[in-house]
């Protein structure tokens, strides 16, 4: 039997052994020969251009130089100790700088010896020198490779003195193994031909020995197309499957409660949005399959009211419902409204987080045992293995991307059939994010805000105007609103963080000595932290000052300025959520971002983008653009089905829409997995699989 070279462990290449095996695995995930060619390039340098040391200034890019060292030293002790040599090309001389690894480069980098440099000058003492240069022997004069390729490699790797070269040297060593053998297909004929994708094997190939740059983009496109194409099918196939295989409760009939609550207990009419969303999930419950659909809709779009419907029908068909939200505080929220919309209705409502104990806790407990608890809100507590339903059917998940995915499938187990799921979240999501992080879910958006709220507007103050922003937050304390004044706190950083909150509490109180000023951040204790959010609810202080700890929290329709300091340091999404903690009520409300004086192109732009839109899908969409594969991708990327090598969500929708297309056909014309034109498709995807618990039939 022929043994695939592909899966050749990684230990049986030159230079590799035990030692380094193991370090290949566990830093970048490569254990065979395949893994390794799945680990690419993340840029390319021209190596036909080589740069004279009398040319180069401080602030160049990598440049490329080629000469010898005529001498090397080890200087400083300690922490400080470094490997210094000095190169010279003929046009002049330059320094080498090694701070770590210096056992290896000692003995390795040798005087008088010709050396191939590629590394980015900088200044040090008023003179040049260029750290941790990677050096190898200079190409033969008629080597045909004008594109040399980098590749990601971590601290650990370095210190091991496996550098990008080395890295490079091995993938050359693997296509020496692989010889004329090639490369198994993972796409069947039809689909290559179909959209015009370069043959695997070459893109391979090209992607790590590339003869010139306009070699690339086609290499890459298939690449690409195929990590994107089989995590589409997955998630895809997942939804299908659920579908046909999931039988969910039926929700037959509207009741007395759903509408004895829609004709004389709603606080307001329903938008003309809130009524497709429940019209959508009226559908789905009473289909016969199990429903898990996202309610994406901005802060105060009403998302709470159609839950709080959605549950009374879940209730008028015999069924339990429970909300899960992220925090004590929204939980208690959510558990406040709630209880009080329904009060004059035959509705139990309880409350269910880490604070409730003793007699009141195990009331609750028996309550949902015995079914005459009707609706639970809670926390994670709700997961609990103490926790019991009687008759589970409909779950909401507020702010579902606060919740890990196996907590969030502990929910399925609370019944003997796995209930109706609705997931919402405020946090807009870029449609190519979507379709590809929550694509087995079916989406629906409520995309109006209701009658009375006027739009909330959005100032761009540089620190240098404090003088108007306090000006302005008199103006509208004397009115008798509440103002939020919120700092970052970002996690590197804590106690630097904590004291700028501190001291801007301190400046508050100075700069507003006729008004009550409050305090919250993560730091305080639950009760602590709770007790000055209801206070400000209260209206017993006029200015609350805070961390994002508010991002999810108090409706405090009083509330009409929200001034975030710093605000170049939160991204877009961000922003917007904390733009959306005021504008609740009918009065007119401003969000003042408030910002360094010197700002750099892209943050310009967000702070212009903030102030040109409040609508939350726009503000996401070009968050996505402006920071790349920054949080965002993140996020996405962890509630992905297999990892991504070389695709990447926010830079290739294009892409990522071409690859749903194709994964959609497949489906649609083999939904029973057996044509033979598709036999490849189905055999990678359970190879894929194979190495990958999957999570993606939880919503």
């Amino acid at each position: 039997m022929q043994i695939n070279p592909l899966a050749t462990d990684i230990t049986y290449l030159k230079g590799v052994g035990p030692r380094r095996a193991k370090v290949l695995g566990e830093e970048l995930g490569i254990r065979t020969v395949g893994d390794l060619l799945h680990h690419f390039p993340y840029k390319y340098i021209d190596r036909s251009v080589i740069h004279r040391i009398c040319d180069l200034e401080e602030g160049m890019p990598y440049v490329q130089l080629k000469g010898q060292i005529i001498s090397k030293r080890v200087e400083g002790v300690g922490r400080r100790e470094r490997l210094v040599a000095t190169f010279s090309d003929g046009t002049g001389m330059i320094e080498l700088v090694w701070f770590n690894g210096l056992k290896f480069y000692e003995k390795s980098v040798l005087p008088a010896h010709p050396y191939l440099l590629l590394g980015k000058p900088s200044g040090w003492n008023g003179r040049l020198n260029i750290a941790h240069p990677e050096l190898e022997e200079p190409p033969a004069a008629n080597a045909p490779q004008a594109m040399k390729p980098h590749y990601h490699t971590t601290e650990k790797m370095k210190r091991m003195g496996m550098s990008s070269i080395i890295i490079d040297e091995l993938i050359g060593q693997a296509f020496k193994l692989l010889g004329t053998t090639t490369v198994d297909e993972t796409l069947p004929p039809y689909l290559i031909a179909r959209y015009n994708l370069m043959p695997l094997d070459r893109a391979i190939r090209t992607i790590h020995r590339p003869l010139a740059a306009k070699d690339l983009p086609e290499a890459e496109r298939r690449l690409k197309f195929d990590e994107l194409f089989y995590i589409q099918l997955d998630i895809l196939r997942h939804a299908v499957r659920r579908k046909q295989l999931e039988a969910g409760y039926v929700f037959g009939s509207v009741g007395e409660r759903f509408l004895t609550f829609y004709h004389n207990h709603l606080p307001f009419s329903l938008t003309d949005a809130q009524k497709r969303v429940i019209r959508e999930i009226r559908d789905d419950v009473r289909s016969g399959h199990q429903m898990n659909r996202l309610l994406q809709g901005d802060v105060g779009s009403g998302k709470t009211i159609v839950a709080l419907l959605c549950c009374l029908l879940a209730l008028d068909n015999g069924f339990q419902a429970c909300i899960m939200a992220p925090t004590e505080i929204l939980a208690e929220q959510h558990y406040a409204s709630i209880s009080d919309y329904v009060k004059d209705m035959p509705v139990r409502v309880e409350l269910l987080t880490g604070s409730v104990k003793g007699k009141r806790r195990k009331a609750i407990l028996e309550g949902l045992a015995d079914g005459s608890v009707d609706l639970l809100i809670g926390t994670h507590a709700l997961i609990e293995p103490t926790v019991h339903f009687l008759n589970l059917g409909f779950v909401v998940i507020d702010e579902q991307h606060r919740f890990g995915v196996k907590q969030r499938a502990s929910l399925w187990k609370k019944n003997v059939r796995p209930p109706h799921i609705l997931v919402m979240t405020a946090t807009p999501i870029p449609r190519t994010l979507a379709m590809t992080v929550y694509g087995d879910l079916d989406v629906s958006i409520i995309d109006q805000l209701p009658p009375g709220r006027k739009p909330i507007e959005t100032i761009h103050y540089r620190q240098g105007d404090r003088g108007k922003l306090y000006q302005g937050m008199r103006y509208q304390l004397q009115l008798g609103r509440q103002a939020y004044v919120v700092f970052p706190l970002i996690k590197q950083s804590e106690k630097q963080d904590l004291k700028d909150l501190e001291t801007g509490f301190a400046q508050l109180v100075d700069a507003f000595p006729d008004h009550r000023v409050g305090m919250v951040h993560g730091k305080m204790k639950p009760d602590v932290k709770d007790a000055a959010m209801q206070a400000f609810k209260r209206h017993e202080t006029d200015i609350l000052v805070s961390t994002t700890v508010i991002e999810v929290g108090v409706n405090v329709p009083n509330a009409s300025v929200m001034v975030i300091e710093n605000a170049e340091r939160f991204g877009l999404a961000q922003l917007h959520q904390l733009r959306g903690r005021v504008g609740r009520g009918a009065d007119q409300s401003y969000c003042i971002l408030v910002t360094s004086d010197r700002l750099g192109d892209t943050t310009r732009r967000r702070m212009q983008v903030m102030c040109e839109s409040t609508d939350g899908f726009y503000i996401a969409e070009e968050d996505m653009k402006l920071r790349g594969p920054g949080d965002m991708e993140g996020t996405a990327q962890s509630g992905l089905p297999f990892d991504l090598k070389i695709a990447n969500i926010t830079k290739d929708q294009e892409l990522l829409t071409v690859a749903r297309e194709a994964a959609n056909d497949v489906l649609d014309n083999d939904p029973g997995e057996n044509l033979p034109a598709n036999a490849l498709v189905w055999r990678h995807l359970s190879e894929l699989r194979r190495s990958q618990t999957n999570f993606s039939s939880i919503s």
